[in-house]
């Protein structure tokens, strides 16, 4: 009789090794192809028509990070009786036309200025762990032209659902004031102590996001990227029922 043969201890290492990397490669490719859906995947599939969508907002591309635009006043929502616009930046200048609004990674937006800066723990610890967030707030004169932007039309009652979103994300001292972070990296924007904590799960588009929702604007079902976002960014007023 022929002795029953038993696999060596080197073989059933590799043999273990194949059925992780095979499960592994399995996880990915199947993460890949839902996350692919659902960046294709709107969360509705069409805004009904409503009769006054006179109310613009903007979203501004960067590739990465996505910020909301609006104008600093209309008759909805006056930004200057909720911050102080002399106060964004350095310049003291108070007579701009548009405000934009970033939350994202506190250390990240303090660290990196521009792309050229990363660094590679910074960028960890924003991907992989909670972090504090912060608001970046830019004002402009004109809608920002030197980036990607696409406006669309609301109306009056979910323009205002997305200022009092936007508001409701900045911290506040003791007095109710926004708490301005001192570091800034241009002389007409700045930094405000933010609420919430930021992750792979919830970063600056899912943020972005969120706002557009309140405002019954269409959203990606995973709106991780920037890119999904403006692919499904439309007026809010343009299907019919």
């Amino acid at each position: 009789m022929t002795p029953h043969k038993t696999k060596s201890a080197p073989r059933r290492k590799i043999s273990s090794l194949k059925k992780i990397c095979r499960y592994f490669l399995f996880s990915s490719l199947t993460t890949f192809a839902l996350l692919t859906i659902a960046y294709f995947t709107p969360t509705k599939w069409c805004n009904y028509s409503q009769n006054t969508c006179h109310y613009t907002i903007c979203v501004s591309n960067t590739g990465i990070h996505t910020n909301i635009v609006v104008p600093v006043k209309n008759d909805p929502f006056d930004w200057s009786e909720h911050i102080s616009i002399k106060d964004i930046g350095s310049d003291a200048i108070a007579n701009y036309n548009y405000l934009s609004f970033g939350w994202g990674d506190k250390a990240f937006y303090m660290s990196t200025p521009t792309l050229a800066d990363l660094n590679i723990v910074t960028t960890f610890n924003a991907l992989f762990l909670p972090t504090p967030s912060a608001m970046h707030v830019q004002k402009h004169q004109v809608l920002p032209h030197n980036i990607e932007i696409k406006c669309v039309r609301v109306s009056r009652n979910n323009y205002l659902n997305l200022m009092q979103f936007i508001n409701d994300t900045f911290q506040q001292d003791a007095q109710g004031q926004k708490i301005r972070i001192p570091q800034s990296h241009s002389s007409y924007s700045s930094f405000y102590e933010a609420k919430g904590s930021y992750s792979i799960v919830r970063n600056c588009n899912n943020w972005t996001a969120e706002g557009l929702a309140k405002a019954n604007v269409n959203t990606p079902l995973w709106s991780g990227l920037s890119s999904a976002i403006a692919f499904h960014l439309k007026n809010s007023c343009e299907c019919r029922p």
